[in-house]
């Protein structure tokens, strides 16, 4: 079959950084399906893990976590799924990823594709519709309730993949008044456009922002982006017992910051289910399933900002710069081999 891999960490743009090679077929486990993948999107995860974890032996490394394809074998114990369905999905971080024409991945972390979608579409949202999905309602623990709350969620970084769903999530199934950050004048057109109530500029301070508004603090921040620079001022803005979750890796975080308020912080890493196996793996299926009845409802939509045309290796460095260079909008996808 056809993949992409590298061999060795090199920069986006080296011609070497990701090559386009033949693997074998891989071989579904007992819980397993084989999808014959269709189209895929690339994250940030997918560019860390170029830059940094290192090929063992030598071995070829494919990665890529989002996929939309259709299921064309399955395990022996696979109860969820059959041949012929229509599937999207995240993956495991320790499995090899999805950048190629065949993928084993375990059903407990799969969904159905919205019907109302095409493959490009809907690759663009598994991972960030996991993530912002544990985020809001397992990390900060917000109400799927959607009557009017007198509480308020504050998004940083709500341009990108993530932010991009976590805005439709949280106004969509909740009561929250949702604040999104952008920097740019297109960036915060989209943020408006997904739903936020209100849009502040991240380029400048994020308290000082919140009160041009009329709001003076909010009692659930997600912090997506750069939350090293942005921490002091979360710190100022989060209410009393208020509840903060990142995704990003900030180098350091000053936590004491958040005692006098007695506020908490909570890491979202939507990988941790499938890594660890823990005993509510399955919701993730489940999660994914519920996202594709709200888009095939019409009241979540997909996020794809960017099409970079077939999936191959040339196309997949020019996705990577491109997610280097800190401007996407929405989610980057390539589709078909």
């Amino acid at each position: 079959m056809k993949a992409i891999a590298y061999f060795e960490n090199l920069p986006a743009d080296h011609p070497e950084a990701l090559r386009d090679i033949t693997l074998p077929e891989p071989v579904p486990g007992e819980r397993d399906l084989l999808v014959e993948v269709r189209a895929i999107s690339v994250n940030p995860v997918d560019v860390k893990i170029r830059a940094n974890r290192k090929p063992r032996d030598g071995q070829p490394e494919v990665i890529g976590w989002d996929a939309a394809g259709v299921v064309r074998a399955v395990g022996s114990r696979v109860s969820l799924f059959k041949p012929g369905d229509r599937v999207w999905y995240a993956g495991a971080l320790d499995r090899p990823g999805a950048n190629s024409e065949l993928h084993a991945v375990d059903e407990r972390i799969v969904g159905r594709m919205p019907d109302s979608l095409d493959y490009a579409q809907a690759a663009a949202l598994p991972l960030t519709t996991i993530t912002a999905w544990e985020l809001l309602f397992d990390r900060l623990r917000v109400l799927d309730n959607a009557l009017p709350s007198q509480q308020s969620l504050l998004v940083v970084g709500a341009a990108g993949g993530v932010g991009s769903i976590l805005v439709q999530l949280a106004r969509q199934l909740t009561g929250l008044t949702v604040i999104g950050t952008a920097s740019r004048p297109q960036t915060q057109a989209w943020v408006r456009e997904l739903g936020a109530h209100h849009v502040i500029d991240h380029g400048q301070p994020l308290a000082g922002e919140l009160r041009r508004i009329g709001i003076n603090e909010v009692s659930h921040i997600a912090s997506l982006t750069n939350s090293d620079q942005h921490f002091a001022q979360i710190a100022e803005a989060i209410a009393p017992q208020g509840r903060i979750a990142l995704i990003d890796d900030p180098a350091a975080l000053d936590v004491r910051l958040l005692k006098r308020k007695s506020a908490s912080l909570h890491w979202e890493f939507m990988f941790a289910r499938p890594l660890h196996q823990t005993p509510d793996m399955i919701a993730q299926h489940e999660l994914l399933n519920q996202a594709a009845r709200l888009i095939d409802q019409g009241r979540l939509r997909t996020t794809l900002g960017e099409h970079y045309g077939t999936i191959n290796a040339a196309n997949l460095r020019r996705a990577h710069a491109f997610i280097e260079s800190g401007r996407a909008q929405g989610k980057v996808v390539l589709e078909g081999f």
